[in-house]
């Protein structure tokens, strides 16, 4: 009889902690592309004209409280940060939803959603959840497209070159068809020399 009675009482004692605590659900991973993420935190408990403080911690102890929302449906929400992110977000019926900018590869960690009834009595929190990873994916910059013009003074070396290479080819051809000592094309050495001192 006295073990029904502890049963029976444990039973009781059961569903009264469970009506005490808020389940909340959140995706396992999340991937910020663009340094941006939205984070939704499902809960079984209706917020409407009650209490609240719903929260962000960052960390597997949660020591540090990313972005956080008080107060309740009767005036406008605000979310904020005292940590130094960007955040802000929209709150439902069932959902709370974070939205982290201007994320850093290094806050690439896990995230706990957290949402407490604070009034009317009794206090009313949750358990903490499995939590979300968020991966900050690195923004790779490409530099900025060149274009495929070469530049004035390597045109200009080309042309130059070119041209010597030209005066090069001419200047041999000449040199080993008059060689072989042909009087006529001394001849017209000599003359084109003498014009030159002239």
């Amino acid at each position: 009889m006295t073990f029904r009675l502890l049963l029976a009482l444990n039973f009781f004692l059961s569903i009264e902690a469970t009506e005490n605590k808020i389940l909340v659900k959140q995706s396992p991973m999340l991937v910020a592309y663009n340094n941006a993420v939205n984070l939704s935190c499902k809960y079984t408990n209706n917020l409407f004209s009650k209490e609240f403080r719903a929260s962000l911690y960052k960390g597997v102890d949660s020591a540090v409280e990313v972005c956080v929302v008080n107060g309740n449906y009767s005036h406008q929400l605000q979310f904020h940060s005292n940590t130094g992110f960007y955040c802000d977000g929209k709150l439902d019926n069932e959902t709370v939803t974070f939205y982290l900018w201007n994320l850093k590869v290094n806050q690439t960690d896990i995230y706990f959603c957290k949402i407490v009834i604070m009034y009317p009595p009794p206090y009313i929190g949750n358990e903490k959840s499995n939590g979300t990873i968020i991966h900050v994916k690195e923004n790779h910059l490409c530099p900025p497209h060149q274009s495929t013009r070469p530049s004035v003074p390597f045109l200009a070396l080309v042309v130059l070159s070119g041209v010597l290479a030209f005066y090069s080819l001419l200047t041999t051809v000449f040199l080993f068809k008059c060689w072989p000592g042909d009087l006529q094309c001394q001849e017209i050495f000599m003359i084109s020399t003498s014009y030159s001192f002239v």
